[in-house]
Order: C-alpha cells, then structure tokens, then sequence
C-alpha cells in the first residue's frame, strides 16, 4: 500500500461508500485511480449489515428535503439494480397504523407528504382493508404502501464492491484510517496497512464520520451520538401473526419510528427497535461500554442540550429496554395477541445519529463539502434505500470540487 497513490480515496466500506466508489469509478474509467479503506475484515459490517432491510417508499420525509428526493428516485434505482444483477428482493407492502383517534392528524399529513413526494400506490385504508391486509393488527384507521419492500442489504453492498473492482477500483479490508497528514496536495493517509497518498478524500466513515473530518480539521458543528436499536425476533409459530411490514404513527419530534414489525428477506419476522443511548460507537450489546467513547459523548456539549430537551422520552427508552414486559405492551398496541412468550432475543443496530452544538437531532441528510474532501455525517435510514442516489449526488459533488475529468 505504501507506494500507492490515488486520485480519490474513499473513507468507509459500507453501502454508501461503496454506491459513491461504484459510481465514480465508472464515470472515470480512464481518468481517476480510485480506493476504499474498510477498516473491518469484511464490508458492511456495521450500519449496513445491522438494519432491517426495508427499501422504504419515501412517505416519512418533508416534501424538498434530500432525504425525500434521494428515498423515491434511490429505490426506484436500487430495485433497477437489484433486477440487473439478480439480487433478491420483494415488494411485502407496508402499513403505518393509526390505534387511535389522536393519530389521524399525524397519519393524514404522512399520506399528504407521500403523495408530495410521488410515493406510488398510497391509500389510506379503514380498519375493514386493514385486516384483510394484516389480519392479526388493529387500528381505527391505516396508510399502505404497497411498495415498500425488503432486501439483504450486506448483498447490495458486496455487489457495489464487485462492480467497482470491475471498473478498475482497489478495496483495502483491515485498513482503520489512524491519521491524516498534509492538506496543500496530496494526502498522506496512514491505515493499519500503511499509508498511500490520496488527491482527495470522500468521507463515508458511518459512526465515526465526525472523527474523519476532525482529522481533515473540519469544523463541522456536529457529533456523532451512537444510539442502539435493539430487537426481538418472533418464534417460528408466531410468524403467522405478521404478514408483511407494521408500524406505528411516529412522532414528529424524533427521527426514529417507533417498535414495529419486520418480515425479513430471510423469512423471520423482527419486531423492534427502541432507541437507546449506546456507551460505545459500536455498542451492539448493553455490555459494550467504551471510555473514551463515553467520555466524549458526556463532554459534548449539544449532547446535554439534546438531554434536556427529550429525557423523558430517553428514560422511556431505557425502561423498555430492561423491561421486556414494556416492550411486548407497545408492540400489543399494533398486534393485541402478541405475548412475551412470542419474542426470543434478537440482535441490535447502532444508528449513527449527528447531534448539533445546540441539541438538535440532525433530521435529513448531512454531506459537507471541503476543499479536498466531502463528509457524509448523517445518512441514517433511508440512507441504504437511498444509497444509489446519494451515491450519484456525491460524484457530481466530487466533479465539481475535485475537478475530475475523464
């Protein structure tokens, strides 16, 4: 690696990163040298393999918010992609219940925003439409979407990364970015495989985005704060009770949806997630516990801001956490019959969410442009449905700051 030199070196081997390296590298075929630097053995290990696998419609997001328009074109693209290359995927369907009267408002303004954004095939439904739908779910009213979908996102990654290297691209696994030197030519970027030489660098780091461009001497007003999205799986003999994707009405006050029900692509069915504090970047287990990690987290200052503003709602979340009754009572909400001998335990996600000086929880995509880099720091869900999209957002970007030529 030492002797290397690239024109564009991409930071992180997860799906973002690899849409960006697929995507560049057959733009410029002749005219760039391009790398991505994984610091795991294999890709996608992180935000990409831990999500639940939906390839969201696009109802959720305000109407010109990137997330909006990345979400619709990007599944349309993912699915595309998914046909040409023979990955498998299928279009479940989706309910959004309202269980109460309260909900109607908050339902009515996601089918509006979905109609807003040119989400295909959305009807609010009644309660009748809905148990043909879900049989086992209630609710006074529901939004279907019939076609949001699901998938195996860790394969869409590896066949992001097949086509790069096709296209002439070098991918570099086990290779954690320690340093970045120099910024008036050529980057000298030290890995725990040595160091190369990079023109410019695109930051697709997930969980440790914020840590890249602080290297880079980026002030990006932004901390990446780790929450935990732990779930339950259903036993095989209650499967029955889900027959595609259930969730609630969110509350417009948090990027987060609420506990819901998942039939994966693999055919068991998840039901989750909360969303805790996690006490390390990579805190997939309550036992996880980083020092310095924390440490930085609890010196953040947006971070106790963000505790001010939403603690009750963080309390709530760490109670259902330890209290599986209270789980099983929220998921009861969407299916009355489930039980806690329903749920065995299921795995758990790290959402890599960005937290503002002032405590707001960053909503909608966050790409920052330097002079020789471009940071991705917020690209939660529908980050992998938008994958492609975002992927071709940040080339042009690339083109227009690097002054890439083919």
């Amino acid at each position: 690696m030492n002797s290397q030199e690239y024109d564009v070196v991409i930071i992180g081997g997860g799906i973002i990163g690899l849409s960006t390296a697929m995507q560049l590298a057959r733009r410029f075929p002749q005219g760039g040298k391009v790398a991505v630097l994984e610091k795991e053995k294999e890709l996608a290990m992180h935000q990409t393999g831990h999500n639940s696998g939906v390839i969201h419609s696009g109802i959720y997001y305000r109407p010109g918010s990137q997330k909006s328009r990345f979400c619709v074109g990007g599944a349309q693209a993912l699915v595309q992609f998914c046909e040409e290359n023979e990955i498998e995927f299928e279009k479940c369907g989706k309910t959004i219940v309202a269980t109460d009267a309260t909900e109607l408002e908050r339902l009515d303004t996601l089918y509006q925003r979905g109609v807003a954004n040119g989400v295909a095939g959305l009807e609010l439904i009644g309660p009748e439409r809905l148990q043909e739908i879900e049989p086992h779910t209630q609710g006074v009213r529901a939004l279907w979407s019939p076609e949001t979908g699901i998938i195996d996102y860790v394969k869409v990654a590896a066949a992001y990364g097949s086509r790069f290297q096709e296209y002439g691209g070098d991918i570099y696994n086990e290779a954690a970015v320690r340093a970045i030197h120099g910024f008036s030519g050529a980057m000298t970027v030290e890995t725990d495989r040595g160091s190369l030489r990079a023109k410019h660098i695109i930051n697709c780091a997930g969980l440790y985005a914020d840590r890249v461009a602080e290297m880079m001497g980026e002030a990006t007003g932004v901390r990446i704060i780790p929450f935990r999205g732990e779930y339950y799986t259903l036993r095989p003999e209650s499967q029955r009770l889900v027959k595609g994707l259930i969730y609630p009405v969110p509350d417009p006050r948090f990027p987060f949806l609420g506990v819901h029900y998942t039939r994966n692509i693999h055919g068991y069915v998840e039901a989750g997630p909360n969303a805790v504090l996690a006490f390390a970047r990579e805190g997939y287990r309550k036992s996880n516990v980083d020092l310095t990690e924390s440490l930085g987290t609890f010196t953040y200052p947006g971070f106790w801001k963000m505790t001010a503003k939403h603690w009750r709602t963080g309390m709530a979340e760490m109670h259902r956490s330890y209290r599986k009754q209270v789980f099983v009572h929220d998921l009861q909400k969407l299916i009355p019959e489930i039980k806690e001998t329903d749920l065995a335990p299921g795995g758990a996600g790290v959402r890599a969410q960005a937290v503002a000086a002032d405590g707001a929880l960053l909503d909608d995509f966050s790409i920052l442009r330097g002079q020789q880099a471009i940071h991705v720091l917020n690209a939660p869900s529908p980050g992998a449905t938008s994958s492609l999209a975002i992927g071709a957002h940040i080339v042009d970007l690339a083109v227009e700051s690097f002054a890439l030529a083919s």
